[in-house]
């Protein structure tokens, strides 16, 4: 039951997003005086609508998007508009009104974002992106864990992802017997200074076993102790796991950060806008990655083991979106419907038609045009034909159109669950 009311809170939120998204087209038209004469929900039939002023609203059959017809957005409705709607069509208004109202869309979906991670900033908290990216040879020599025994031999767990449990015959770990704890910062190995865990790594391993003076930080209290290397066999670090060596140990780990970053309501505005901007350049790199993930979606289709980092489409995320309530990881949910808004503001101001970024892109052509033709002394070209850009704003649809049955059918076939 959790899950599919997590499906309605979710779907609900695309929804209203996506009608957020044309009403700032709508509001930003308005101010400037442009003629709107159509907001709907959704395309197709309409289920119902009422008209207010100049302006009829709605709700279609399709709740797959929606809509804001603006008059004399472009030449394809010029021969048919009545001479009293000439004086306000869109194409008549200057340029950075236009800007205004073709950027509004997108605006909306980046102040959403900024809502929803707002919230959750204060509430579930905020994935922390350092996770993902995090080596932990390259974090700071800050203690994590300290292990009960060293496992001299390199004896690992039947799935062969750890080394196995500690045994009586097992010597005591030297951090423990010298009594250091989690979160000591470690600042010299045998006089030797560390930056880095890895360099606490690379310090032990290739020191002699036995006493060792060790140097950390607790507290803002520097201490002095003497740690009793221990003798190990262990691979050689690097990715060659089929030999190993001797080496000393000193039964720590490095600590790692934290998953998930907690905030204050004052401190959630700033972080808001830090994840934001985290968020815009992650969607940047996965729509560059995109291509190369197509393969790995037609291979899912047929059964293969599915990318999880690869694309989703709408049904997807929605999917996704109830298992998080129905797993009450409402810190997943929130990200979502946040990283999608982003998705959504970015990806619509990409310079192709019919996105609003292309519009914008021929607005602004047309102005560069006019500028160098004026400088030529030629006449003003005047406005783009959008006729002769129909056969590539057609490419463009059958494009993403195929992109999106893709990834859907990947999600109906092989969905990815958390």
């Amino acid at each position: 039951m959790t899950f599919w009311l997590g499906v309605v809170f979710f779907a609900v939120g695309i929804l209203v997003s996506v009608c957020l998204h044309e009403a700032g087209h709508l509001l930003t038209a308005k101010r400037f005086g442009m003629k709107a004469t159509q907001y709907f929900a959704g395309f197709g039939p309409t289920l119902w609508s009422f008209r207010r002023g100049e302006t009829e609203y709605g709700i279609k059959a399709i709740p797959a998007g929606g809509f804001v017809k603006i008059i004399g957005m472009t030449q394809l409705e010029d021969k048919d508009m009545p001479e009293e709607d000439r004086q306000r069509a869109f194409w008549r208004f200057p340029l950075w009104q236009r800007t205004v109202v073709l950027v509004a869309g997108s605006v909306t979906h980046f102040v959403l974002a900024l809502v929803v991670f707002f919230l959750a900033a204060f509430t579930t908290g905020l994935p922390n992106p350092a996770w993902a990216s995090y080596d932990p040879m390259n974090g700071p020599p800050v203690v994590g864990q300290v292990a009960k025994c060293v496992v001299q031999p390199y004896d690992l767990t039947p799935d062969k992802t750890a080394l196995r449990g500690c045994r009586p015959s097992d010597p005591a770990a030297p951090a423990r017997t010298a009594g250091l704890r989690p979160r000591d910062r470690i600042i010299s190995v045998d006089g030797r200074s560390v930056a880095t865990y890895g360099d606490v790594v690379r310090t032990v391993r290739s020191h002699a076993p036995g006493p060792t003076p060790l140097v950390f930080r607790r507290a803002g209290q520097t201490r002095h102790v003497t740690v009793d290397l221990v003798a190990t066999q262990r691979p050689p670090l690097g990715k060659d796991t089929t030999r190993t060596v001797t080496v000393s140990a000193l039964g720590v780990t490095g600590a790692e950060p934290a998953t998930v970053l907690h905030y204050s309501v004052g401190a959630a505005i700033p972080a808001s806008g830090w994840y934001s901007a985290k968020m815009v350049t992650q969607t940047f790199k996965a729509i560059g990655a995109f291509p190369s993930k197509i393969p790995n979606l037609v291979d899912s289709i047929g059964g293969q083991q599915r990318d999880t980092s690869g694309p989703i489409s709408v049904v997807g995320a929605t999917r996704i979106g109830g298992e998080a309530v129905a797993n009450s990881q409402l810190i997943v949910f929130l990200s979502l419907l946040g990283g999608l808004n982003i998705f959504i503001g970015v990806f619509n101001l990409f310079p192709l038609l019919p996105l609003d970024g292309g519009h914008v892109a021929v607005a602004w052509y047309e102005r560069v045009r006019s500028w160098f033709a004026a400088r030529r002394g030629r006449p003003d070209p005047g406005r783009v034909d959008y006729n002769k850009l129909l056969p590539l704003t057609y490419v463009v649809i059958l494009a993403f159109g195929g992109l999106t049955l893709l990834t859907l059918a990947a999600d109906i076939v092989n969905p990815i669950k958390l």
